[in-house]
């Protein structure tokens, strides 16, 4: 099979990687912008609140989250909106979007025991479900779960009894290696039909995301295997293929080209594209700091700003990860 196919079965087959609940952080397989700090959700609150006061977002939109995990990260926009404008949550709706039947289950529960009924909550599981007039829709490394087909020249990799074997390169993948001029690394499968269905759900709209890569292709391989903490190239002799499929996590670096043209094809309009860093700062995350050192003092103030550092510090998460965003209307 293409390997695309084998990525889709090892994340979102039966009893995929993906169709469980995996704790992330230090007791799960790697770290997350939102298991580091909840500062993260609040800077992407104070964004949504800049949008609404500048007249790019109304007050009655609708917050959809996308690859939500637990719900962590909408909890945590939810919470920041409430410290920074009580009123909003009365008027906002807020949703996720999730096709795993048992992640659903997890996520209402935990927004359930957050809030209550003090929000207007939905749930989806298909995105055809959506049909709202204004949305923002947030997704934080999402782009990377696409499955993806890799390719080495003139071929692509397909997958027998666990052992990658290297033939002929399909149509699809001739004509986006051709685009990007890649000759070694990883084609993302899906982009186009996700871009166009998400440009459907909503009258109006901004999208964000974050995720790792940039918008020239490496012309390498970047797939991997996360078990742990620990990473394993995908080609790395170490790695046991077979055990490692379905119980660990695979993930590449994001073509933000192939990203931007897919989105741009479907009728979305770039907003920017930043590093993290840059977006985070942009956002207020400081301006949060800041007010952690006036109302709480210099002791959480200082725990506060080392989870931050891991999120902006150019060494570590804020030059690697990208932010993305597009509006319609």
């Amino acid at each position: 099979m293409k390997f695309s196919q084998f990525m889709r079965e090892w994340l979102y087959g039966e009893d995929g990687y993906y169709t469980e609940y995996h704790e992330i952080g230090k007791g799960g397989d790697f770290f997350t912008a939102v298991s580091t700090t909840p500062l993260f959700g609040g800077a992407i609150a104070k964004h949504i609140i800049t949008l609404i006061k500048q007249g790019k977002l109304s007050q009655n939109a609708q917050i959809l989250e996308i690859g939500a995990h637990r719900g962590y990260l909408l909890a945590d926009i939810v919470q920041f909106l409430y410290t920074f404008e009580p009123s909003l949550i009365e008027l906002l709706e807020f949703a996720i979007y999730e096709p795993q039947s048992k992640l659903r289950t997890i996520q209402k529960e935990y927004m359930k025991d957050s809030f209550g009924d003090a929000i207007k909550f939905r749930h989806y599981s298909k995105l055809e479900e959506i049909e709202s007039e204004e949305g923002f829709i947030v997704a934080n490394e999402i782009l990377d779960a696409f499955p993806c087909d890799l390719v080495y020249k003139e071929t692509m990799a397909r997958v027998e009894d666990f052992k990658i074997e290297w033939g002929e390169m399909d149509p699809f993948c001739k004509t986006i290696a051709k685009k990007y001029g890649l000759q070694k690394g990883e084609i993302a499968r899906g982009y186009e039909e996700f871009a166009s269905q998400l440009y459907r759900c909503y009258d109006k709209a901004h999208f964000l995301t974050f995720d790792y890569g940039d918008k020239e292709p490496r012309n390498d391989f970047s797939i991997r295997v996360y078990t742990k903490h620990h990473v394993f190239p995908l080609f790395d002799e170490k790695l046991d293929l077979k055990r490692a499929y379905k119980r660990s996590d695979i993930t590449y670096d994001v073509n933000f080209s192939h990203v931007k043209d897919t989105f741009e094809g479907a009728g979305w309009q770039e907003s920017f594209y930043k590093t993290q860093l840059a977006a985070l700062i942009d956002f207020g995350i400081m301006d949060i700091l800041q007010e952690i050192l006036d109302k709480k003092g210099f002791d959480i103030y200082k725990q506060e700003l080392e989870k931050v550092k891991i999120l902006i510090h150019p060494s570590q998460m804020g030059e690697r990860f990208k932010a993305i965003s597009f509006s319609k209307g």
